[in-house]
């Protein structure tokens, strides 16, 4: 039996910050490890020291696989100042410590070993993929790139992608997308702004009008209304000149109500054409009905009963399913991970070790009771 603390120290160990994420060490080590133990693995090269890892076992012709996903990259460390060092995978007081414990080296070293002790354990009808990706921090472009130049994805019947949830099941999140909107402008000598067309004007008019923006859909029953923010302004090069550029940020959270394309139209028809629109990150909504069978067993092996108080949950944060569900089909995907929400990106990020351990079980009951929900 391999054991999860030690496995997340390495994992912690190894710098895979996004940028740059350099995560082919950590993909390599899973790798290995995986076909060491009766894993067929092969790694998709995404960018320069940059890979992904595929990996399965227990295959079957009738029976498509679980899936379960998670990414080796991390966000920087913060402008704060760590109190323990963020590669050290310090043990104290009940939780492990390091940038990525909760997202998400905690919850790939959960999914590996339990897929590699479930075997050991008992039959697993279908089998285990294990879709483990680059390049997830900074809008999904690994698993975007993943799905576009590999063709080995195959089938699945669920999944469950390994993000911080404190081991509490969540079956859908928003979907993103990121804008970022620019204006022409131009410049004149601030004394004689007449002469000059001033770019900020423009974008102030339209961060107003984005203030008020009304998506004009119903609400979501699981995610409910989608959100608009204006996270980012820029503009101008002096004081003294009339500004001939200026740019801001739109971050919109979608639901499954909320086609992108319409959404970008509808900006672009009230902002006018002045403004140009340029789509940064790309994401649309998970959504699983509560009531399928896959997310009822993941509720068993959480030890969830029927008709629970406060779900079905979704999340404020996108990941991986963006991307993935979409791939296999709009196969139901539930987000399920032992590290804490609020400590993701956080300064002194730790993951609880019980929660840890917990996780290694929950995927372990999920993997040896699949042959209960395949349909």
């Amino acid at each position: 039996m391999i054991d999860v603390m030690n496995l997340t120290k390495r994992l912690i160990a190894m710098d895979t910050i996004n940028p740059p994420g350099n995560e082919y060490a950590a993909a390599k080590f899973i790798g290995n490890l995986l076909e060491e133990n009766g894993f067929d693995v092969e790694y998709v090269p995404f960018e320069s020291n940059r890979i992904h890892v595929i990996a399965g076992r227990g295959y079957s012709k009738n029976i498509p696989p679980i899936v379960f996903t998670g990414h080796f990259d991390t966000v920087p460390l913060g402008v704060g100042e760590w109190s323990v060092d963020p590669f050290g995978g310090e043990v104290k007081n009940g939780k492990i410590y390091g940038r990525g414990s909760s997202d998400m080296k905690g919850g790939v070293a959960a999914m590996v070993i339990a897929a590699i002790n479930a075997f050991s354990l008992g039959s697993i009808d279908g089998g285990v993929r294990l879709v483990l990706t680059a390049g997830e921090e900074l809008g999904c472009q690994g698993a975007k790139d993943l799905i576009k130049t590999y063709p080995g994805l195959g089938e699945a019947c669920g999944i469950v992608v390994g993000e911080p949830t404190a081991n509490i099941p969540a079956i859908g999140h928003k979907g993103g997308l990121y804008l970022n909107l620019s204006f022409s402008g131009v410049t004149a000598h601030s004394s004689m702004p007449h002469l000059g067309d001033n770019a900020i004007y423009k974008a102030a008019r339209a961060i107003s009008k984005v203030e008020k923006f009304d998506f004009g859909v119903e609400e979501d029953p699981l995610l409910g209304f989608p959100t608009v923010n204006v996270g980012k302004v820029s503009g101008g090069q002096n004081l003294n000149s009339v500004p001939d550029h200026a740019e801001f940020t739109i971050d919109a959270r979608t639901t499954t109500k909320v086609d992108h394309d319409k959404l970008l139209a509808k900006l672009q028809k009230e902002l006018g054409e002045e403004v140009s629109i340029e789509t940064l990150t790309d994401l649309i909504a998970v959504s699983t009905e509560e009531k399928d069978p896959f997310v009822q067993r993941v509720y068993d092996a959480c030890g969830i009963p029927k008709n629970a108080p406060d779900y079905p949950r979704a999340l404020p944060y996108l990941t991986d399913g963006s991307v993935l569900q979409g791939a296999y089909g709009g196969i139901p995907t539930v987000i399920l991970g032992p590290g804490q929400p609020e400590m993701a990106h956080q300064t002194d990020e730790f993951c609880y070790v019980d929660k840890l351990e917990k996780a290694v079980e929950i995927y372990t009951n999920i993997l040896l009771k699949k042959k209960d929900f395949v349909q």
